[in-house]
């Protein structure tokens, strides 16, 4: 009898309700989608209302799953547990999707066989951010596994050069996003990002080792104006001012946004103490959106950038006078239109024309400048249109379309040599007779560049070329539901003509299986991977009467072609946190990176023999429980290059070896945040930890003795010492026992164990703390609120380097100690 009465109690207390609604990322309503609920011994199905509802009655207490499906959409599952009310937002098939959740939803792993992650927009919103004009990329290395920070906005993912994507609205972007080449987009104007890591489905191509999913805000059904204005400013005079309104109805929408952001270290610096370091930002975004009838939506975003920013100095470049800086303004216009064929299939056109021009100035005085002097204008256009029909019905959501666009490109250079060391005829460079060259002639005398030495009476070289690159792609892809078992299957063909020559045709594959609360993940792709765009001209001349600067092989930059292998897991554990690996196997014949000129912003791409890489992408997540949560991601990431170098221009010495290790992989990163807010609107705190095991730095001082041929500011960088005596500017190392020689910011091998290889020279690991702190309603009203965020980057004030004098970047200081004070208007 007790028996039965408590089952009858349970019973009971076990029906309930699971209601919600279906829309789009702009919040408009999606009538006729269809819902499925389903769990051990049940399963319902209805479809979402005029206003976009949806409700189950008297479902049981427990684990559900819900699945949801609307043509044109991207198919939506997740786990629930009733009684639960939801919000299900979805987007365009194959874009990115969004949930937000009121109840008890665990953190529940997708079956999609490619592993990627959807960027938490209540986290990304309170992160500390140093310079808002590299905000995306802040965020991106900030929550992104197994992705290795670099200086100014350099982020390498999965072991890669930037090689990263970005289909923002459906627009394809695949050349650079770092602060040197182009005005990002502000992180006020992002509605959801969702993070590619895995092999790319057949829609991507060009750039694919990170893709992101970026689909941007709407004031499409808005019914009264919406937005915010904030402003704020913190250390090395930082300042930052943003806006953004939202305004529309169910048939029109407008989202605009301005931003405007500057300070005294607007770039990474090569001294922790910033010199020569100021910059400032603007841009603005315009999003349009407009219903005419219920089958068509069209929609144009607008957008112009303009930043203006010197290049940070030495003590050694401050003292000789260089005064160097650039200037970048960028335009997108990209118009889309998205039309219902039926009601299981949506046919999306999206032309789009986008421009960066780059100014780069020289000081007033050419021999100011170390160690050359330069002045650039460049100039990127990119136009084309892609289209694609998404279909979607039973087990089958299938996607084909096919792009084509032209990269128009313009350099114009004047470049003299200014260092009399730099190209020294003599093994000692104050000998200057070949003649008489006590020490012998220097092997790596250039008689090319002489005519353009200014210290030895030379002229600038002076360079004005245009290139048209022409590309074209075409895809088909479809992802099969069975059960348990997900299926993608896809293939891409891309023809490049540009420089040089290359077309492939590209077959992927994924498979994704559940069991209970895992998902076990496999896939592979061929990818096609063309050349950098930027100063592609210049670097891909061939013959020292067009181009003398090459240090060595000076042959065009051909395609490449890489085979990727992918293997994952994603683990639910007691409902709230989520663990998801990946382990990914890369080859490359024909592998990119980029060589800085000097220590300023201009790099020029260049090509390797082949590439080896693999490595493991880490995240962990925990759903808010008791008011903190925590996500993690982390990485090991192997990264070897093969020489010698087959294509492109460098500027310095490269490695040694035939096979070396890359400055674009660490051996482990790790960035943990963890919040705590006990409630939904009460103030929240957010701690980030840091850990980075350091870049490694081939052909840059593989032993302590060739670090007394530095400068003593080059010495100081790297933190060298000879017992308890440290180097500093005017007092350099000359000598110095092997026993007593250290440096703090470098881990150099000791004497005989140095292998670019096996044991190279990395930057020392450092570890970095940021606190944030704030309110998003600080006198709790409801119509009208107030927000106030607080931050502080590096707290321990911790002395570390991103690089240091490397072939590919150059030397770069982690930020100092950094203050930031944001208060806010939200209407």
């Amino acid at each position: 009898m007790v028996l039965v009465l408590f089952c009858n109690i349970a019973r009971a207390q076990t029906a309930g309700t699971v209601i919600g609604s279906v829309v789009d990322p702009s919040g408009a309503i999606i009538t006729g989608a269809l819902v499925e609920i389903e769990s051990s011994g049940l399963r319902r199905t209805t479809s979402s209302g005029q206003t976009g509802l949806f409700e189950f009655q008297r479902v049981p207490a427990g684990k559900h799953r819900l699945r949801v499906a609307a043509a044109g959409f991207q198919k939506f599952e997740c786990s629930l547990v009733a009684p639960a009310e939801i919000t299900i937002s979805l987007t365009l098939a194959g874009s990115a999707i969004s949930l937000s959740v009121e109840g008890n939803v665990p953190n529940d792993p997708q079956t999609i066989a490619t592993a990627q992650s959807s960027v938490d927009q209540e986290l990304s919103s309170k992160l500390p951010v140093r310079n808002q004009a590299m905000g995306l990329s802040e965020v991106v290395s900030n929550l992104a596994p197994g992705v290795a920070s670099d200086g100014n906005g350099f982020f390498h993912p999965l072991g890669e050069h930037a090689d990263t994507a970005m289909s923002l609205d459906n627009q394809p972007i695949n050349d650079q996003q770092a602060k040197i080449f182009t005005n990002q987009i502000s992180v006020n104007t992002i509605a959801t990002m969702d993070i590619v890591t895995g092999a790319p489905p057949a829609e991507y191509g060009g750039k694919t080792s990170l893709i992101l999913q970026v689909v941007t805000k709407s004031g499409l059904g808005m019914n009264k104006p919406t937005g915010s204005l904030s402003g704020g400013y913190g250390s090395f005079g930082t300042w930052f001012e943003n806006a953004a309104v939202a305004i529309g109805n169910k048939r029109w929408g407008n989202f605009l946004a301005a931003n405007t952001s500057g300070g005294n270290r607007f770039l990474d610096t090569p001294e922790f103490s910033p010199i020569h370091s100021r910059g400032n930002s603007e841009s603005l975004f315009d999003r349009i959106d407009w219903l005419p009838d219920i089958k068509n939506v069209l929609r144009l975003n607008l957008t112009v950038g303009r930043s203006w920013f010197q290049t940070p100095n030495t003590f050694d470049a401050d003292s000789a006078g260089q005064d160097q800086r650039s200037q970048i303004r960028s335009i997108n216009i990209a118009p889309a239109w998205t039309h219902l064929i039926s009601p299981a299939a949506l046919w999306s056109v999206n032309p789009f024309f986008r421009q960066d021009e780059f100014s780069y100035y020289p000081s007033r005085n050419p021999l100011a400048d170390l160690s050359a002097t330069v002045s650039q204008k460049r100039q990127l256009q990119n136009f084309g249109i892609r289209s694609d029909i998404a279909y979607s019905r039973g087990r089958h959501t299938a996607k084909f379309g096919a792009s084509y666009w032209q990269t128009r490109l313009h350099e114009s250079f004047h470049i003299g040599i200014t260092d009399p060391a730099y190209n020294a005829i003599c093994l000692d460079a104050a000998e200057e007779d070949s003649a008489h060259c006590a020490t012998g002639l220097n092997p790596n005398f250039m008689s090319g560049i002489l005519p353009y030495d200014l210290s030895r009476g030379g002229k600038l070289f002076e360079f004005d070329e245009r290139a048209n690159i022409k590309e074209a792609a075409a895809f088909a892809q479809d992802t099969i539901t069975l059960g348990r078992l997900t299926i993608n299957g896809g293939v891409r063909f891309d023809r490049y003509r540009g420089l040089t020559n290359g077309h492939l045709l590209q077959p992927r594959f994924g498979a994704a299986y559940r069991v209970a609360q895992t998902v076990f993940r496999l896939s592979y792709a061929r990818l096609f991977e063309t050349p950098y765009n930027e100063n592609l001209i210049l670097a891909n001349g061939t013959g020292r009467a067009r181009n003398p600067f090459g240090t060595f092989r000076n042959t065009p930059v051909e395609t490449g072609r890489r085979n990727q292998f992918n293997a994952g897991i994603a683990q639910q554990i007691h409902s709230r946190l989520l663990v998801d690996a990946d382990y990914f196997w890369k080859f490359t014949r024909n592998a990119y990176d980029f060589s800085s000129l000097f220590n300023s912003p201009i790099t020029f791409p260049i090509l390797w023999r082949k590439s080896k890489i693999d490595g493991v992408a880490i995240r962990i997540s925990l759903a808010q429980t008791r008011g903190f949560a925590v996500n993690s991601s982390m990485g090991h990431v192997r990264s070897r290059f093969f020489g010698p170098q087959t294509g492109g221009l460098i500027f310095t010495s490269q490695p040694d070896s035939s096979v070396f290790r890359i400055d674009h992989a660490e051996e482990f990163q790790q960035t943990t945040h963890v919040r705590y807010q006990p409630k939904k609107n009460s103030p929240w705190i957010v701690m980030t930890w840091r850990y980075n095991s350091g870049l490694a730095m081939p052909g840059v001082a593989p032993d302590f003795e060739s670090t007394l041929q530095f400068t003593g500011d080059e010495q100081a960088q790297m933190g060298l010492y000879c017992g308890n005596a440290f180097a500093s500017i005017s007092r350099p190392i000359r000598s110095c026992p092997e026993s007593q020689f250290g440096a703090t910011r470098v881990r150099i091998p000791a004497a005989g164990t140095g292998n670019d290889d096996r044991n190279p020279t990395r930057v020392a690991p450092r570890q970095l703390f940021d606190i944030s702190a704030g309110t998003e309603n600080l006198f709790r009203r409801d119509a009208y609120r107030i927000t106030l965020h607080l931050s502080a980057v590096n707290i321990g004030n911790k002395v570390a380097l991103y690089n240091f004098l490397s072939t590919f970047s150059g030397t770069h200081f982690v930020s100092p100690r950094t203050y930031q004070a944001e208060i806010g208007f939200v209407f």
